[in-house]
């Protein structure tokens, strides 16, 4: 019996119990799986049947352990973001199942003495009383700092801003983009920094948690001044085990920090969920209606704990998490969910060497509708930069020089006529200065994007920046052992480097510089944080250079 079917044996009776209650058959749809859902935990109701109101005063610990998020940033509004969890390590996170009025201020200024607005939300058990608030009539391009309260309780401050008017001309954008942090690989070392550099926005690439076991010192962390509880020493598989995962991995400090001073624009990879997984096909031979139930309660969890704004809010196993936003002329970004729609992996998964069944042009790693809103999108597009922020990674990516050479059928390499859509939509629309944002191989790479990968000679239709790890992967190497096959094996791969770390990316009319900002490990705290490459691509002339 493997890991998984052993867990969902002894511990998740629930997901069992609610798959056999609706059947396969009405299951597999979306109705049956959002009943299923709330054959656990219901949505909030209304009127006299909505839980019980708590009087905020009566909350005798700190309900803001969690920190405060802004994400999506419009030209007019914010979205601001808290969960109240005085024992976040807890079900239920150490609140009695019933709603709670949650008191919210904008202001200009970081004291509070220019508020533009404020108000009251309502943070429901049913939603892990989380708060989603949703802050219009807004000025653009402008820097706001907002606040929670409930009870004697004050959150700490956060730092947000509103996108440009659609059509300004801004002098420039500066982002950072950031994936893949394994609490049980190593501390988050460098959000702390990032949280301190000047940047408008932070695009958050995928595996936020992982769904692994987390033993009691933390893993690779080794903790010496703390004991997690039992709970997480599992894999996730629950609505409470995927709620209590985020309130592990929303403890770090230097993840609240980077949080709290800017604003996140969030997609999912597949551990937020479960490792490789295509659409409704798991990693593991379980049932599929078990599977979705599983997928259900992952989309549920991520929803409640990220600052998602309301269309992104999941019914049952669904959850549009594609969307577009717009920073003045100067920027369209198309944010990607290149796991929810697409088709199983070829030949197994892994490494394989390409052949009829990856190259079947049938095959999608965005879905049709998804593929069919970004081409549409990029027609419409009057900005200088068109950005894609997703998954995996784009290029091609041989594994040697060789004719033998293997793909990762995992990334687009595994769905190359998928890929192929995407980059003739891009040309037949136009779009000149085409940049991809990228997470999931926990190495930053810089690549451009060729019409014909198998010709280096062919065009450059864009650029990839590949945004290292956060943590997984531990310390990493700025030389891993495959540097000198990747490098000669792909002449359009212009920088590997294997350490922790994020990327900032500065937009300009005439050009955008990547910088590849590394830290030398993340087993112990404290560690510094240095340039380990820039790059510059010109407006009009695809291609990364050496800055």
């Amino acid at each position: 019996m493997n890991r998984v079917h052993q867990d969902i044996h002894e511990h998740s009776g629930e997901l069992r119990a609610a798959a056999r209650h609706f059947g396969r058959r009405r299951f597999l749809t979306v109705t049956g799986a959002a009943a299923a859902l709330a054959f656990a935990t219901q949505l909030p109701a209304a009127g006299s049947a909505a839980a019980a109101e708590l009087d905020g005063r009566r909350i005798s610990e700190d309900p803001f352990t969690l920190g405060v998020a802004s994400g999506d940033p419009q030209p007019g509004s914010v979205l601001l973001w808290t969960r109240l969890a005085p024992r976040p390590f807890e079900p239920g996170g150490g609140l009695p199942a019933q709603r709670v009025s949650v008191h919210w201020e904008l202001a200009r200024d970081e004291r509070f003495t220019r508020t533009v607005r404020r108000g009251r939300a309502t943070a429901h058990p049913e939603f892990s009383h989380t708060a989603h608030v949703e802050v219009e009539h807004l000025d653009p391009g402008r820097e706001f700092f907002y606040r929670f309260r409930v009870g004697d309780w004050t959150s700490p401050v956060g730092r947000t801003r509103t996108a440009p008017a659609p059509w300004a001309r801004t002098g420039g954008l500066k982002l950072a983009a950031v994936s893949c942090q394994a609490y049980h690989d190593g501390y988050f070392t460098a959000y702390g920094h990032l949280a301190r550099e000047d940047v408008d926005v932070v695009f958050h690439l995928g595996d936020y948690l992982y769904e692994y076991a987390v033993n009691a010192t933390g893993g690779a962390r080794a903790h010496t001044d703390r004991t997690l509880p039992a709970v997480f020493n599992r894999e996730t598989l629950t609505l409470d085990d995927y709620r209590l995962r985020y309130g592990l991995y929303k403890s770090d400090p230097d993840l609240r920090a980077a949080h709290a001073a800017h604003p996140f624009v969030v997609t999912w990879d597949d551990h937020e969920t479960e490792n490789n997984y295509a659409g409704g096909t798991p990693e593991n031979d379980v049932p599929p209606e078990e599977f979705l139930l599983r997928r259900a309660a992952a989309y549920r969890a991520y929803w409640e704990h990220q600052p998602l704004r309301a269309p992104q809010r999941p019914e049952g196993p669904d959850m549009k998490l594609y969307r577009r936003l717009r920073f003045g002329r100067l920027a369209q970004f198309d944010i990607l969910d290149t796991r929810q729609y697409r088709s199983d992996q070829a030949y197994g998964d892994g490494w394989q060497v390409p052949g009829p069944e990856s190259e079947d042009p049938a095959r999608t790693l965005t879905g049709a509708t998804q593929e069919r809103w970004l081409l549409d999108g990029w027609r419409a597009s009057d900005t200088r930069w068109n950005v894609l922020p997703q998954q995996v990674v784009f290029a091609e990516r041989r594994d040697r020089a060789t004719a033998d050479f293997k793909l990762s059928m995992d990334s687009w390499d595994g769905y190359p006529a998928s890929r192929q859509r995407i980059l003739a939509g891009a040309e037949a629309a136009g779009v000149e200065n085409l940049m991809v944002l990228t997470g999931d191989v926990h190495v930053g790479y810089g690549l451009d994007l060729k019409a014909d990968f198998r010709d280096p000679a062919s065009r450059t239709l864009g650029t990839e920046i590949v945004a290292t790890s956060i943590s997984s992967g531990k310390d990493g190497a700025d030389r891993p052992s495959n540097y000198d096959k990747l490098m000669g094996a792909n002449p359009h791969l212009k920088f590997f480097n294997g350490r922790r770390g994020y990327v900032t990316v500065a937009l300009a009319e005439d050009g955008a510089r990547a910088d590849f900002r590394t830290v030398p490990y993340v087993t112990s705290p404290g560690a510094p944080v240095t340039t380990a490459a820039s790059f510059v691509t010109e407006a009009g002339d695809p291609g990364l250079k050496p800055a």
